[in-house]
């Protein structure tokens, strides 16, 4: 066999050009060293925790360990529809809703193709459209909304797909179903509209649908769903979209086989059937939501923007101001989402918390102001 020589400059293999290029995606903070007790605000974790019966479930599976899970994930897909009346069919699983993300930006976009996202959408879309050798393509917002508008005047001849959260994190502002169809009406049939819902079960609007219709009714319209936020599940990384048969065909074809474990399938499946605990938690966020935007309101010198969804954007006077709240709060064991990385220097996001979490964290705020005024005076 002939020997092949490496380039006198290749020691080593290189990912493909692009790849080192990628910002990592940064998960907020975690732990605040030297403090006893920690309230983690940062992660839009819900503060009921999952359900008993996804728990009970996860412990009854445990003998199971050792078997590979359904690959097609039957008996999720067919609890999910159940719960919201859809075609099982159409739906497919996902280990958690970004491996789905980039598995629709791997199916669908190629070197030199364009996606668009919004100014402060969630980070993952930039990276899964690089990674798939896209160009990320930036649409403004307007107060911190995504705009239709701006989004289609960033349409061009190489745009295969188009990334809206909705609502949206960080910002937690949501677009009605009436401009959500406006989109899907008025961009070409051709480029694939994804509509992440991952915080739909806290959405508490008439006018809001998380795009169940519309990705019943049209070929180019995904929705993607969480059990990561209100079901509780964030640790077993479980996700969810309906779309095309078409769709589901192609994404499908280059997921991983076993891409959906067997306990995370359970544990959903047990959480599905708990309408209750589902039920309190969104009287909880409802409650507790308000009752936060109104207490840091009073308080005068921050902004709340208000949310629909299980977290407030937290706005400052400018980002020195935020980095200093950040590092006071974190010295009292609260911990926020610092959200530079989204455009956002003099912001922090607040995940709704535990009613003892809310209490402290609205006190400490409220120290934190009466601090600083007193050494500006």
């Amino acid at each position: 066999m002939n020997k092949i020589e490496p380039r006198k400059t290749e020691t080593k293999p290189q990912p493909r050009p692009g790849v080192m290029a990628i910002d990592p995606y940064v998960p907020g903070q975690s732990s605040a060293p030297g403090v006893g007790r920690i309230f983690k605000l940062s992660a839009n974790e819900t503060p009921l925790g999952p359900s008993p019966r996804a728990c009970e479930a996860l412990r009854n599976f445990a003998d199971h360990l050792g078997d590979y899970p359904d690959g097609s994930a039957m008996s999720l897909r067919l609890a999910i529809a159940q719960k919201h009346g859809l075609d099982p069919e159409r739906i497919v699983c996902g280990n958690g809703s970004d491996e789905l993300l980039h598995l629709l930006a791997a199916a669908y976009v190629g070197s030199g193709d364009e996606g668009i996202f919004t100014e402060h959408g969630f980070l993952v879309y930039k990276i899964a459209i690089l990674a798939a050798g896209g160009i990320p393509i930036v649409a403004a917002e307007r107060d911190l909304t995504a705009s239709i508008d701006e989004i289609l005047a960033k349409v061009t001849s190489r745009t295969k797909i188009v990334f809206l959260a909705n609502p949206n994190n960080p910002t937690g502002t949501y677009l009605p179903s009436s401009a959500i169809e406006r989109l899907a009406g008025e961009l070409p049939r051709h480029i694939l509209i994804v509509l992440d819902a991952a915080y739909a079960e806290y959405v508490q609007r008439e006018d809001y649908e998380p795009g169940i219709e519309l990705a019943r009714w049209r070929e180019n319209v995904v929705m993607t769903r969480t059990f990561s936020k209100i079901y509780g599940l964030a640790g077993l990384r479980l996700g969810w979209c309906y779309a095309s048969s078409d769709i589901c065909d192609a994404i499908n074809r280059i997921r991983g086989p076993f891409n959906t474990s067997g306990a995370a399938m359970a544990a959903g499946i047990a959480a599905l059937a708990d309408a209750e605990h589902i039920l309190r938690a969104v009287a909880h966020n409802e409650a507790w939501r308000d009752w936060l935007a109104r207490e840091i309101a009073r308080l005068g010198d921050i902004k709340v923007t208000a949310s629909a969804a299980n977290f407030l954007l937290l706005h400052f006077t400018d980002e020195q101001q935020a980095r200093a709240a950040n590092h006071f709060l974190l010295g009292q064991g609260l911990i926020l989402r610092a959200v530079g990385a989204y455009g956002l220097p003099h912001c922090l996001r607040l995940t709704i918390g535990t009613q003892e979490a809310n209490r402290f964290v609205a006190a400490a705020l409220a120290d934190f102001l009466a601090i600083e005024s007193r050494a500006r005076a």
